[in-house]
């Protein structure tokens, strides 16, 4: 059969015989190159992931979330969301810390405080209507964050839905992308 615009040296560079010597040249002269892309590509999938908010709660929409890393105050934090509310469980949520172990959340009226620093106010319904439940007050205890974010409707430890964040809900330290 006669290929119209096909050349000939281009179909005889996929024969068989030919074509399977060159791969095999190919992959022994690059093989240390492909060996250290996989091993690469494990240890990053080993400690780090990526995760979407896909809600308009932050400015940032892709992060780098190392995981195990425990954030500090003021870092994003990469969490899973225990269920419950809008959203099913295991929801990776991303959200900026605003207190830690020791630190004292406080209430007048709808406004939030950790050590006397404003960090919300909280709505008594959401965008959808749903009443809210405002979330606790006190002393946080060791192992647990309270997270916020900057957008008004988002859905944070203002509220009982979401509460204070354990430690074993979080995911790791999240690191902003774009």
């Amino acid at each position: 059969m006669r290929l119209l615009f096909v050349h000939r040296p281009f179909i005889e560079r996929f024969e068989r015989a030919a074509f399977c010597k060159r791969l095999a040249e190919h992959a022994r002269r690059r093989a240390i190159a492909y060996l250290v892309l996989v091993i690469a590509a494990a240890v990053f999938q080993a400690n780090f992931c990526f995760g979407l908010n896909a809600s308009p709660s932050l400015p940032d929409r892709l992060f780098l979330i190392h995981k195990g890393a425990l954030p500090q105050r003021g870092e994003y934090v990469a969490f899973r969301w225990p269920g419950g509310g809008p959203y099913p469980a295991g929801v990776t949520f991303v959200k900026i810390v605003a207190g830690m172990a020791g630190d004292t959340v406080t209430r007048i009226d709808r406004d939030y405080y950790v050590n006397g620093v404003p960090v919300g106010t909280a709505k008594t319904v959401s965008r959808k209507g749903l009443p809210l439940e405002a979330g606790t007050v006190g002393v946080l205890p060791a192992g647990r964050y309270y997270v916020r974010a900057p957008h008004p409707d988002s859905l944070d430890s203002r509220y009982a839905l979401t509460g204070w964040i354990s430690e074993d809900q979080i995911i790791g330290r999240a690191y902003a992308l774009f």
